[in-house]
Protein backbone atom coordinates (compact mmCIF):
# COMPACT_ATOMS: atom_id res chain seq x y z
CA UNK A 1 0.00 0.00 0.00
CA UNK A 2 0.99 3.39 -0.77
CA UNK A 3 0.08 6.80 1.35
CA UNK A 4 0.19 10.26 0.53
CA UNK A 5 0.09 12.71 3.79
CA UNK A 6 -0.39 10.87 7.49
CA UNK A 7 -1.12 13.93 9.98
CA UNK A 8 -0.17 12.81 14.10
CA UNK A 9 -2.47 15.61 15.22
CA UNK A 10 -5.43 16.30 13.06
CA UNK A 11 -8.87 17.84 14.21
CA UNK A 12 -10.42 18.27 11.19
CA UNK A 13 -11.24 14.53 9.88
CA UNK A 14 -13.55 12.82 12.80
CA UNK A 15 -14.62 14.26 16.36
CA UNK A 16 -11.73 15.04 18.19
CA UNK A 17 -8.09 15.07 17.94
CA UNK A 18 -7.05 12.45 15.93
CA UNK A 19 -4.15 10.94 13.89
CA UNK A 20 -5.45 10.84 10.56
CA UNK A 21 -3.77 8.76 7.18
CA UNK A 22 -4.54 9.37 3.47
CA UNK A 23 -3.90 6.40 1.73
CA UNK A 24 -3.25 6.11 -2.27
CA UNK A 25 -5.72 4.20 -4.90
CA UNK A 26 -8.98 5.48 -5.76
CA UNK A 27 -11.12 3.36 -8.45
CA UNK A 28 -13.87 5.74 -8.14
CA UNK A 29 -12.59 8.73 -9.52
CA UNK A 30 -15.17 11.17 -8.39
CA UNK A 31 -15.77 13.96 -10.36
CA UNK A 32 -15.43 17.14 -8.22
CA UNK A 33 -12.85 14.83 -5.89
CA UNK A 34 -10.52 17.54 -3.26
CA UNK A 35 -8.15 14.46 -3.31
CA UNK A 36 -7.80 13.94 -6.95
CA UNK A 37 -3.57 13.45 -6.27
CA UNK A 38 -4.48 9.95 -4.30
CA UNK A 39 -6.54 8.18 -7.00
CA UNK A 40 -3.40 6.57 -8.39
CA UNK A 41 -2.03 3.50 -6.54
CA UNK A 42 1.34 4.29 -6.90
CA UNK A 43 1.06 7.51 -5.94
CA UNK A 44 2.47 8.72 -2.83
CA UNK A 45 5.26 7.08 -0.99
CA UNK A 46 5.40 3.38 0.34
CA UNK A 47 3.29 2.41 3.56
CA UNK A 48 6.14 0.60 6.15
CA UNK A 49 6.62 -0.69 9.06
CA UNK A 50 8.22 1.92 10.51
CA UNK A 51 4.91 4.37 9.92
CA UNK A 52 2.34 2.10 11.27
CA UNK A 53 4.60 1.74 14.29
CA UNK A 54 4.65 5.42 14.50
CA UNK A 55 0.80 5.45 14.23
CA UNK A 56 0.66 3.17 17.61
CA UNK A 57 2.77 5.23 19.05
CA UNK A 58 1.33 8.49 18.08
CA UNK A 59 -2.32 6.89 19.73
CA UNK A 60 -0.86 6.07 22.57
CA UNK A 61 0.98 9.47 23.24
CA UNK A 62 -0.81 10.43 25.90
CA UNK A 63 0.99 14.07 26.07
CA UNK A 64 -1.31 14.91 23.06
CA UNK A 65 -4.22 12.49 23.67
CA UNK A 66 -5.76 11.31 20.94
CA UNK A 67 -9.24 10.49 20.51
CA UNK A 68 -8.39 7.93 17.15
CA UNK A 69 -7.44 6.93 13.86
CA UNK A 70 -9.31 8.54 10.76
CA UNK A 71 -8.72 6.38 7.52
CA UNK A 72 -9.20 8.61 4.69
CA UNK A 73 -7.50 8.14 0.89
CA UNK A 74 -7.96 7.73 -2.24
CA UNK A 75 -9.78 4.57 -0.94
CA UNK A 76 -8.46 2.86 2.35
CA UNK A 77 -10.94 -0.25 1.20
CA UNK A 78 -9.42 -0.50 -2.56
CA UNK A 79 -9.23 -4.04 -3.01
CA UNK A 80 -4.63 -3.79 -2.81
CA UNK A 81 -4.93 -1.93 0.21
CA UNK A 82 -7.09 -4.33 2.12
CA UNK A 83 -4.41 -6.19 3.66
CA UNK A 84 -2.65 -3.12 4.93
CA UNK A 85 -5.29 -1.61 6.21
CA UNK A 86 -6.78 -4.62 8.14
CA UNK A 87 -3.39 -5.16 9.59
CA UNK A 88 -3.23 -1.79 11.21
CA UNK A 89 -6.65 -1.62 12.24
CA UNK A 90 -6.51 -4.72 14.21
CA UNK A 91 -3.42 -3.27 16.01
CA UNK A 92 -5.33 -0.43 16.96
CA UNK A 93 -7.76 -2.76 18.72
CA UNK A 94 -5.40 -4.61 19.89
CA UNK A 95 -3.05 -2.01 20.85
CA UNK A 96 -4.84 1.39 21.41
CA UNK A 97 -7.58 0.69 24.19
CA UNK A 98 -10.49 3.04 23.78
CA UNK A 99 -9.32 4.58 20.67
CA UNK A 100 -12.14 4.76 17.84
CA UNK A 101 -11.50 4.37 14.02
CA UNK A 102 -13.13 6.59 11.35
CA UNK A 103 -13.37 5.20 7.54
CA UNK A 104 -14.04 6.79 4.18
CA UNK A 105 -14.73 4.97 1.28
CA UNK A 106 -17.01 5.45 -2.36
CA UNK A 107 -18.12 2.16 -1.45
CA UNK A 108 -21.74 1.53 -0.23
CA UNK A 109 -22.00 -0.53 2.99
CA UNK A 110 -24.11 -3.02 1.27
CA UNK A 111 -21.99 -3.30 -1.32
CA UNK A 112 -18.42 -4.22 0.31
CA UNK A 113 -16.64 -7.73 -0.31
CA UNK A 114 -16.19 -10.22 2.27
CA UNK A 115 -12.77 -8.93 2.54
CA UNK A 116 -14.06 -5.40 2.73
CA UNK A 117 -16.66 -6.04 5.56
CA UNK A 118 -13.55 -7.94 7.83
CA UNK A 119 -11.92 -4.66 8.24
CA UNK A 120 -15.24 -2.51 8.41
CA UNK A 121 -16.33 -4.98 10.87
CA UNK A 122 -13.26 -3.50 13.29
CA UNK A 123 -14.45 0.49 12.83
CA UNK A 124 -16.89 2.21 14.62
CA UNK A 125 -17.75 4.39 11.82
CA UNK A 126 -18.01 4.39 8.43
CA UNK A 127 -18.96 7.20 5.76
CA UNK A 128 -19.52 5.71 2.64
CA UNK A 129 -20.67 6.74 -0.59
CA UNK A 130 -18.96 8.34 -3.72
CA UNK A 131 -18.92 11.93 -4.06
CA UNK A 132 -21.55 13.10 -6.38
CA UNK A 133 -20.81 16.83 -7.02
CA UNK A 134 -24.53 17.84 -7.69
CA UNK A 135 -25.36 16.77 -3.94
CA UNK A 136 -22.64 18.63 -2.81
CA UNK A 137 -23.39 20.11 0.31
CA UNK A 138 -20.97 22.61 2.82
CA UNK A 139 -23.24 22.50 5.51
CA UNK A 140 -22.85 19.05 5.64
CA UNK A 141 -20.59 17.31 8.82
CA UNK A 142 -18.15 14.85 7.91
CA UNK A 143 -19.36 14.44 4.26
CA UNK A 144 -19.17 15.90 1.22
CA UNK A 145 -22.43 15.36 -0.52
CA UNK A 146 -25.82 14.57 0.95
CA UNK A 147 -25.68 10.86 -0.07
CA UNK A 148 -22.84 10.00 1.72
CA UNK A 149 -24.13 7.99 4.93
CA UNK A 150 -22.16 7.85 8.44
CA UNK A 151 -22.70 4.61 9.50
CA UNK A 152 -22.14 4.56 13.66
CA UNK A 153 -21.18 0.80 13.75
CA UNK A 154 -19.95 0.38 17.62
Amino acid sequence: MNIHQYYPVDIVNGPGTRCTLFVSGCVHECPGCYNKSTWRLNSGMAFTQEMEDRIIADLNDMRIRRQGLSLSGGDPLHPQNIADVLKLVQRVRAECLGKDIWMWTGYKLDELTEAQREVVDLINVLIDGKFIQDLKDPALVWRGSSNQVVHHLR
